[in-house]
């Protein structure tokens, strides 16, 4: 990948996946915090939150590199650097209690419960997803694995760095899911705008996919997302 575009699609990652979860920083002051530089105003834990994200991509493109086999220890290991400062106590830990997901219909498993899911999606994973395309298998990863919410916090910032695992492994860019509104241009004359809002599509979509088992508009949102990344690098080159 040219390292303008790395450069570009990492900052991108990141400012949208912390944002998501309601961090204040904006991608400018996001970009300076990567550089070292403190934002007058911000809470530690935001700082921590970005700083934090860029050590998970780089464990993320560690695994890749080494082709290391996806494993529970992986999965504890990204959410450990997710929290690394913020939550110690957590960081890495499976809960040990009830947790809500705001806005959600689906209720995650009790905590007596993680470790059973956990060993269920790890069974899926060696066998039958991996006859799935890179493209389905990291959304249905994701999902399944934010559907558990096996932490206390940080469950979806480790899902997304997930996801993009898999497809990274596949030879795909990293996707992004931002927090903003997004211009979607069709050839048409005069030019057909939609406003594209991707956070309301992609927790829809999750709850979707908990309440029915229905993994079809999450697989097309990721595919979607691979395509517009897809054509980001493209022009790159």
């Amino acid at each position: 990948m040219l390292p303008s575009l790395r450069e570009k699609l990492f900052l991108d990652w990141t400012y949208n996946s912390k944002a998501i979860e309601g961090n204040t920083l904006t991608i400018n002051e996001t970009k300076v915090v990567l550089e070292g530089i403190t934002v007058g105003g911000k809470t530690m834990r935001e700082h921590l939150e970005v700083i934090n994200h860029r050590d998970a991509i780089s464990y993320v493109e560690d695994v890749m590199h080494k082709e290391e086999p996806f494993s529970e220890w992986q999965i504890k290991n990204l959410h450990r650097l997710v929290l690394k400062g913020i939550d110690d106590s957590y960081a890495g830990v499976y809960r040990d209690q009830q947790v809500f997901i705001s806005g959600a219909v689906h209720t995650p498993p009790p905590p007596f419960k993680i470790q059973e899911e956990m060993d269920v999606l790890m069974s899926w994973y060696d066998g039958k997803a991996q006859s799935l395309h890179p493209i389905v298998l990291g959304a249905m990863l994701h999902a399944i694995f934010v559907g558990i919410h096996p932490f206390i916090d940080g469950n979806g910032r480790t899902s997304r760095l997930l996801l993009n695992l898999e497809l990274m492994k596949s030879g795909y860019p990293p996707i992004i899911i931002r927090v903003e509104n997004r211009l979607a241009y069709y050839n048409a004359y005069p030019p057909i705008i939609i406003r594209v809002e991707n956070r309301l599509a992609y927790y829809n979509a999750l709850n979707k996919v908990h309440t029915t088992k229905d993994y079809a508009d999450f697989i097309e949102l990721v595919a979607k997302e691979v395509e517009a990344s897809l054509d980001l690098y493209l022009s790159a080159i």
